[in-house]
């Protein structure tokens, strides 16, 4: 009996981890399958998977979801005082110890072979977010850092995200209309001003996205200015309600 192609492929990738073991994705310890974290990487690892800010992500004390009622009235102190032009949020990771690791490794040590097992802790995250007939996209770079960088590290992931939720996906939706500093430095209210009015919605797509649920994808959220830039250039363009989910939620430290 002749072995088809799908039986070929998993025959050479059994061949090739006899040959090659999977590493830990964090770094290069010896782990059981790929994509896996080592027991050191993933004691360092903090999965948002108990109570969060249902607008931003960011953790908040106490017990599981269960134990609340209402959902919809957790919100972090950032989210009182300022206003969200996206419904919901989640996050995977938070942004310290190997989740800004591998963020980092993503986003500037060209290691695009972390897009798909990353992709999927992003798309477990958006779990509760996603809806029927839902578009997911990503946050834009402008073209300038896009040539220097030669990819998106958030179009890697939304892509991931609308493979495992069967939804579309439109990776060129939203366009940086002028090249602004990296938003690392900065006080809070500098940051939004830095991103006022620096995202639009593609005209060529401007039709698709009427009334449409969009779900937002990006690396890592700290002030939450670039996806509210995001948000508000659809929300203008009349789309419907937006969700966003980022790989990595960053925190104030404690």
């Amino acid at each position: 009996m002749g072995v088809d192609n799908k039986g070929l492929r998993g025959l050479m990738k059994g061949a090739l981890r006899l040959i090659y073991p999977p590493q830990c994705i964090g770094c290069d310890a010896p782990v059981a399958e790929e994509g896996a974290l080592c027991p050191t990487c993933w004691a360092a690892a903090e999965f948002i998977a108990g109570l969060c800010c249902t607008r931003c992500a960011a953790p908040l004390p106490g017990g599981g979801p269960e134990e609340h009622e209402d959902i919809g009235l957790l919100v972090c102190d950032d989210c009182l005082r300022v206003s969200r032009p996206w419904n919901r949020g989640r996050a995977a990771l938070v942004y310290r110890g190997t989740g800004r690791k591998l963020a980092l490794m993503l986003k500037h040590g060209d290691r695009l072979d972390l897009a798909p097992p990353l992709g999927d802790w992003v798309a477990r995250a958006a779990g509760p977010l996603v809806r029927r007939d839902m578009l997911v996209m990503p946050v834009p770079l402008h073209l300038r850092r896009l040539a220097k960088r030669k990819y998106n590290q958030a179009a890697l992931l939304s892509q991931r995200v609308a493979q495992v939720h069967g939804l579309e996906h439109l990776p060129h939706a939203l366009r940086r209309l002028r090249h602004t500093p990296m938003q690392d430095h900065g006080t809070f209210a500098q940051r939004f001003a830095n991103l006022h009015d620096a995202i639009a919605v593609h005209r060529r797509v401007a039709g698709r996205i009427q009334g449409r649920a969009v779900l937002l994808v990006d690396d890592v959220m700290a002030s939450g200015a670039t996806l509210a830039a995001a948000a508000t250039a659809l929300r203008d363009a009349g789309s419907g309600p937006v969700s966003v989910v980022v790989l990595a939620r960053a925190v104030k430290d404690t």
